[in-house]
């Protein structure tokens, strides 16, 4: 029988489509209240005992109690991160794999040309956790005390100043050619397969110069086997707020930290995200946590996961360029 003029017809697929919708959301929500069922393998592209570690095992024991889980630490160290990093960009999208990302993940779109993945974008930020400043030092015998001092004595000796750093690629590489792009300055870089084998040089006066993180060489400007003359980050240090910042020293623009963040696969609920996130934002307030990182040289540094999104897009933009005008590859 046909419908009367008028008369309304139930648009039976739309009720379908938003009925489906309703389903995937309430099956979404139940899903992040019930998060973690299992443990969570929480992925570190280096070394234990290096800076992504640390940030990774002072949060791990404050996660595992707040998630009912355990935050299980798994070490895939290489290739500056990115054999961690690929793992994790190909696993599930469960909130079951996340991944320690440190600054260096923002040279790596500029640095590598054969990627299995995009760096900026196969990942969902979590939250940034922590930064920590690379400490612009000296061998007491480089007759520097200031940022003024350096870049004129650099500019009076084209190249022939050299700076060490970890490898090529590294934090250490990337701040001074960051200034060096700033100040337009010339000097010589010394790569050394890791950053013990360049600060023993630097300490030796083989090398006289190095952007080194903080915690690597604080002891040793202590000591006054190394002078100390500037932070790189945009504020003064907690550990070291006696030492000036590169721009207040009158290097305009210039700042450079050694951060880290989380991430989790691209594709993961946005409601394991947030619940990610709160805990993490609960765990860097917590004193036990906050004394770790602290006596390594690392600032808690917390944010929304649009914050660290925001960051982490606007950091590689910034060192591709820096990359590509010096240019580094590592492959």
């Amino acid at each position: 029988m046909a419908a009367r003029s008028g008369a309304h017809v139930p648009n039976k697929p739309r009720i379908a489509v938003l009925g489906s919708l309703a389903l995937l959301l309430a099956t979404a929500a139940a899903s992040a209240q019930t998060y973690p069922a299992k443990p969570v393998r929480l992925l570190i592209g280096f070394a234990a005992g290096g800076g992504a570690d640390i940030i990774a095992r002072s949060l791990s024991p404050r996660l595992t109690e707040a998630l009912g889980q355990q935050i299980i630490a798994d070490n895939r160290p290489g290739a500056n991160g990115i054999i961690a990093a690929e793992l994790a960009a190909k696993a599930a999208p469960d909130g079951y794999t996340l991944l320690i990302a440190p600054g260096n993940y923002a040279f790596a779109p500029a640095m590598y040309a054969k990627l299995s993945f995009d760096m900026a974008n196969a990942f969902a930020p979590v939250s940034k956790l922590a930064e920590t400043p690379l400490l612009v030092v000296v061998h007491p015998s480089l007759p520097v005390k200031t940022i003024p001092q350096l870049v004129a004595l650099a500019k009076a000796r084209p190249g022939g100043l050299a700076y060490a750093s970890g490898g090529i690629g590294g934090s250490a590489h990337l701040a001074t050619e960051l200034f060096r792009s700033i100040t337009q300055v010339s000097m010589v870089h010394v790569p050394y397969k890791g950053t013990g084998a360049a600060i023993t040089d630097l300490i030796g006066g083989q090398v006289p110069l190095c952007f080194c993180t903080l915690p690597s060489v604080f002891p040793h400007t202590k000591s006054g086997r190394l002078r100390a003359i500037a932070v790189t980050t945009e504020r003064r240090s907690l550990a070291a707020p006696d030492i000036p910042t590169v721009a207040e020293a009158g290097v305009r623009n210039y700042e450079m930290s050694q951060w880290y963040g989380l991430l989790a696969p691209a594709g993961t609920s946005p409601a394991v995200i947030e619940r990610l996130n709160a805990e993490i934002s609960k765990a860097l307030k917590h004193p036990d946590v906050l004394t770790r990182m602290q006596a390594e040289g690392a600032d808690p540094a917390g944010s929304s996961p649009q914050e660290f999104g925001a960051f982490f897009a606007a950091e590689i933009a910034k060192w591709t360029q820096v990359v590509q005008k010096a240019g580094i590859r590592a492959d």
